[in-house]
């Protein structure tokens, strides 16, 4: 129990603080508005909502010590008070900036912009009890004056007009902005006025109790009227296909790998009749997407983009570039009367500041205006749409049309509205989740709708490194740890508190600072990518050599690496042992890659896929092997899973097991240990599993931050 001293004390203390609040009842909100903000800095999930909560705490700083210095009934000791408490957010908003340079700009803005910022700064200044004029109480949208360009001057110069392509266009000189959606004004929506996007990711993140995030579809139809002859689309396939039908056009098909995405997609089109159709997707598919094409509608005719596109079909139904080259053709391609476009793995969209989002975006948008309704069929493509934060879907809603980033689309919205609840209701959370998912989301396990599918193991293989290189790379791990411990011991010291234990805070701002060091090619000594790599050598090896013999007991073997030197002992390895390989690279052509998937599902002879786990880990169909060796560790869950996946997949009869190569006693073992809890994430927002929320940190500072604590104990 306090003394009755202390305890005065603590009243004063109290009640003094109360006195400042009640000067300047903003600060404290400000206070923890800026910690949300830091939070998600130091974990680097800064998004659009964090980035204009960080706008608005800025210019709310500037406004509040304009009104502090001029206040003339203050005491100078309060006066001073307050200045320094907002100095004091001043403080993390600028160490915010320092470690995201994006957000500079941001500081420099003097007031709210965006309809978005101008809520916040009004819900905010409500909150803390500000009287408003009645002009800063009713905030309405800016109607937009003219659509974005599709090309942006930057690439300007870069575009090509493939030949023939003029003569398309001349073709059909009917290609006229669509003038059938009647226009009107805005419509005041019930929830016009709160901020939506912010729980909307949270209806994700927490699962909101919810089930699958999969739109009800209709039932199989009786007969198969889509599949050409001699084929017959699956059960869960036709569902999808009988939604576009019925009228549905635009989808976030999430289904499992393996379930055939790129057939459903071709299918949709085809009933939709959504053509000509652009396909967005990696260099390493393109030729499979254009058999798939011919395969399941032999009437429409496809052709591929290389490069400036001299050698396409400019009067084909569908066409198909990869992200690397979309920047070169988007000026004929806004052009051309597109009615429909499918983006393959859609999370590679998700950072919308690289050019290639702003590309997909720009050009949805651009078919949204000119289909004839405003109706186009858009799908995007994944089987991981989330990696690390739920704002993975920002890009691919916007894709979508389902919001622009700051609010909802209009469907989105009446559908928000028509709940009759607000983001101040518990329950408005599931019924959220659930508008959003009936706007298109479909995502199908595969044991629930190919429950012939064989199982699919997952089973660890520890590996002694017990020669001089594993020595050096264990040396290496006490290193780094004591490198950044002394940092950690350096910054308690200058900030004179006593610690009992460990404080996380330190632990997590050290291990920011490293990681961010570590990015840094001409950084020196070791760090946790150079680390992750030595592993990936000294156990090439080792796993190499576990993939014969498993080859000689079972057959054809995918051995997955990360690293090409990894792959090159690899291979060396096995064709000492006197095994045919073929190889999948990121260097490889479209052509030269799809003879070599081919040779290893149809040649007996071929007994390893030697792949790299960047570049054939998406489109790649391998069924003609059960067992899958992945002799280094991805820093993601959704790319191992994805790796795996080009074993276990529709057309597969045994069951799958995925050999882990992992190095005992190294970051190695706590690395697959991240790995495999980074699952609960999509586990709750997409399958609706009740799983307790864990770290939103990426594999690599979570694995420094364990090194760090490693360090700190010893």
């Amino acid at each position: 129990m306090p003394t009755t001293a202390v305890a005065a004390s603590n009243r004063r203390k109290k009640t003094s603080s109360a006195r400042r609040d009640d000067e300047a009842p903003i600060i404290p909100i400000l206070a923890r508005k800026v910690r949300e903000v830091e939070s998600k800095a130091q974990k680097g999930k800064l998004g659009p909502t964090n980035r204009v909560k960080f706008q608005v705490i800025a210019f709310l700083v500037r406004e509040e010590r304009a009104k502090v210095k001029a206040d003339p009934d203050l005491a100078a000791g309060t006066r001073t008070e307050l200045l320094k408490r907002l100095d004091g957010v001043a403080q993390i908003l600028a160490k915010t900036a320092a470690r995201d340079t994006s957000l500079i700009q941001l500081l420099e803005v003097d007031q709210a912009t965006s309809p978005v910022a101008k809520r916040m700064r009004r819900d905010w200044l409500l909150e803390s009890g500000a009287e408003l004029a009645p002009d800063e109480l009713i905030i309405t949208d800016v109607p937009k004056v003219a659509s974005t360009p599709v090309v942006s001057a930057a690439i300007a110069e870069r575009q090509v007009t493939p030949p023939r392509i003029d003569a398309r266009m001349e073709s059909n000189p009917f290609l006229m902005p669509d003038l059938s959606v009647a226009t009107s004004g805005p419509t005041r929506r019930r929830l016009a006025d709160w901020e939506l996007m912010g729980p909307l990711y949270k209806a994700f993140e927490s699962g909101a109790g919810g089930g699958a995030a999969s739109m009800e579809l209709p039932e199989v139809p009786e007969f198969d009227r889509i599949s050409p002859k001699g084929l017959e689309a699956m059960p869960h396939q036709s569902r999808l296909v009988e939604a576009v039908r019925h009228g549905q056009r635009t989808f976030l098909l999430a289904d499992e790998p393996g379930l055939g995405k790129t057939a459903q997609s071709v299918l949709a089109a085809s009933v939709a009749n959504a053509y000509p159709l652009l396909v967005v997707v990696p260099n390493v598919v393109k030729m499979n997407w254009a058999r798939e094409v011919e395969r399941w509608t032999p009437q429409r005719r496809a052709t591929v983009i290389q490069g400036d596109g001299e050698s396409i079909d400019a009067f084909a139904d569908v066409f198909i570039v990869n992200y690397e080259i979309l920047d070169r053709h988007l000026d004929w391609l806004s052009k051309v009367g597109l009615r429909g476009m499918v983006v393959d793995e859609a999370h590679f969209i998700k950072n919308l500041t690289s050019q290639r989002s702003q590309n997909v975006l720009a050009l949805a948008s651009r078919i949204r205006e000119t289909t004839p309704g405003g109706n186009p069929l858009l799908m995007a493509l994944t089987g991981t749409p989330l990696i690390n934060d739920v704002e993975d879907f920002d890009a691919i809603w916007r894709f979508l049309g389902w919001t622009n980033g700051e609010k909802p689309g209009p469907e989105l919205a009446e559908k928000l509205d028509a709940t009759g609840l607000t983001p101040a209701d518990k329950s408005f959370y599931p019924e959220a989740r659930e508008a959003v998912i009936s706007l298109g989301i479909v995502r199908r396990k595969k044991k629930d709708v190919a429950a012939d599918l064989p199982d699919k193991l997952i089973a660890d293989m520890p590996v002694q490194l017990d020669d001089e290189f594993g020595r050096s790379i264990r040396a290496a791990e006490r290193e780094l740890g004591a490198r950044m411990a002394a940092k950690y011991h350096r910054i308690v010291t200058a900030r004179g508190r006593v610690t009992h234990g460990i404080d996380e805070d330190i632990v997590r701002l050290v291990a920011q600072h490293e990681f961010d060091d570590a990015k840094n090619a001409d950084a020196g000594g070791d760090n946790v990518f150079r680390m992750v790599r030595k592993i990936g050598q000294a156990k090439a090896g080792l796993a190499a050599d576990y993939a014969v013999q498993l080859q000689r007991s079972v057959g054809k073997v995918v051995f997955f690496a990360k690293h090409i030197d990894v792959m090159d002992q690899a291979e060396a390895l096995f064709a000492a042992n006197g095994l045919k390989t073929v190889s999948l690279r990121g260097d490889q052509s479209s052509t030269a890659r799809q003879e070599a998937i081919d040779a290893f599902n149809a040649d007996p002879e071929v007994a390893i896929a030697v792949c790299s786990l960047t570049a054939a880990g998406v489109g790649v169909n391998l069924q003609a092997a059960s067992n899958v060796v992945l002799a280094e560790l991805s820093w993601t869950a959704a790319e191992q899973t994805q790796a795996i996946d080009r074993v276990h997949r529709i057309g597969q009869d045994e069951p799958v097991t995925a050999w882990r190569i992992i190095a005992a006693h190294t970051l190695d073992s706590k690395i697959a240990e991240l790995i495999d809890q980074k699952q609960g994430l999509s586990l709750r927002a997409l399958d609706g599993v009740s799983v307790e929320p864990g770290s939103q940190d990426s594999v690599q500072l979570a694995a420094l931050m364990h090194l760090l604590r490693e360090a700190l104990t010893d």
